[in-house]
């Protein structure tokens, strides 16, 4: 038979359920001082290296290329058709090697022109001697009429006085006689200035038409020339690096036709990034890597202003270049910036820059764990940065990115 039971209370059930709560919270707290667990990386992953004390050369690298130190362009003085393609890129030319043959109607048209009005100065020249000494002497033979009416004036003059003074010509006579010396003595004077005047003026005006010829002889040079610079030449020896013409096209006066270098003399320019630009000096010594061996250099200039992050610097080449070397060809530089002696250093760690505090893992004793320590960094230079203080001499650190790890303070190294 069933036996009956006594209903439970409500205050047992509170009690239940407060314990329950109660535990939940404690295990929330313990939950919640437990450390996360710590994270593990494989060494064969890892850039380690050691704090060490010594020497280090501070440099700087950045990539370029050879570009020659000696170019020339070529342009087209004149708007004209290409004809012929004489020279190809990569031929090695003479001062006087022909690049190409143009035509252009015009400009031979202007030349004819020029020759035509060069020729009819000349004529002009020619009648204006004629007609200013056709007048010189023209003016040369009136001054001897008057020479010679003078002459005679003059004499009746003087045998008029000598009969005046016999009193056998009248004084009204004789005063006409002495007038008409004295008016032929000035005519002579006025054909005598004249002549003076005439002969001044034929140097004058002979100069004027001379000038004229000099310069329609400077336009006859000038259209000369450009009617020759239609066979386009090379004006110094080198090799011919550029030409992207074809017979038949139109090029416009000023346009680009070729681009001559010197192969044997070339320059490194660098990218340098703009951080580490600012101690680069001239004259630093470099070393520029051509694939085909390292030649020596020396910074020869630097642009003033950084282009898209980089600063470009130019490197003199000092040694011979290696076979091979030829403009455009890819290269790597690294410059010199300075010597610093005995100072504590360590290898350059994925990031930090100069005078920067960064954290980077220190292996334990063990080398099976590594905490995270903050260093401060001094100069740098391509593969190591000098280290000022959080690291000793000996020990030894993680240069691999760690960025993973940046909410950890310690890694275990499997």
């Amino acid at each position: 038979m069933d036996i009956t039971r006594a209903p439970k209370s409500k205050r047992s059930r509170y009690i239940v359920g407060g314990v329950g709560v109660l535990a939940v919270i404690a295990i929330t707290v313990v939950l919640g001082q437990l450390k996360p667990a710590v994270p593990t990386v494989e060494r064969s992953t890892l850039w380690i290296d050691s704090v060490r004390r010594g020497d280090l050369i501070r440099e700087v690298r950045g990539p370029g290329t050879l570009v020659p130190m000696q170019v020339r362009y070529i342009p087209a003085v004149t708007s004209a058709r290409v004809d012929r393609i004489v020279a190809l890129p990569g031929q090695v030319l003479s001062p006087g090697s022909v690049l190409l043959e143009m035509s252009s109607p015009d400009v031979q048209i202007e030349l004819l022109r020029a020759e035509q009005s060069l020729s009819e100065a000349k004529s002009a020249l020619v009648n204006l001697r004629v007609s200013l000494e056709n007048n010189r002497l023209s003016q040369e033979m009136a001054v001897a009429s008057a020479r010679t009416a003078n002459t005679q004036a003059m004499q009746d003059a003087t045998a008029a006085e000598a009969l005046m003074v016999s009193k056998v010509i009248a004084p009204f006579e004789y005063n006409n006689k002495k007038a008409a010396a004295q008016e032929q003595a000035t005519r002579l004077r006025i054909e005598q200035q004249r002549l003076t005047l005439i002969t001044q003026a034929v140097d004058s005006q002979i100069a004027v038409q001379q000038q004229q010829i000099s310069r329609l002889k400077a336009i006859v040079e000038f259209s000369t020339n450009r009617v020759q610079s239609l066979t386009v030449r090379a004006g110094e020896a080198g090799v011919l690096q550029e030409m992207s013409l074809q017979p038949g096209q139109w090029v416009i006066a000023g346009s680009q036709l070729a681009k001559i270098v010197q192969p044997g003399k070339l320059k490194a320019v660098l990218r340098i990034p703009e951080t580490q630009a600012k101690d680069v000096a001239l004259g630093q010594p470099a070393a520029i890597d051509t694939r085909n061996g390292i030649v020596k250099g020396h910074v020869s200039r630097m642009d003033p202003a950084a282009v898209g992050g980089t600063v470009t610097v130019d490197v003199a080449i000092d040694d011979p270049l290696p076979a091979g070397a030829r403009p455009d060809l890819n290269v790597d530089g690294t410059i010199q910036l300075e010597r610093l002696q005995n100072i504590v250093y360590t290898g350059r760690p994925a990031v930090g820059q100069d005078g920067g505090t960064i954290g980077i893992f220190r292996l334990e004793p063990d080398g099976k764990s590594a905490v995270r320590v903050q260093v401060k960094l001094g100069r740098t230079s391509v593969n190591a940065v000098e280290i000022i203080k959080g690291l000793n001499v000996g020990e030894k650190i993680i240069l691999s990115d760690m960025s993973a790890n940046d909410n950890a303070d310690r890694v275990r190294i499997k």
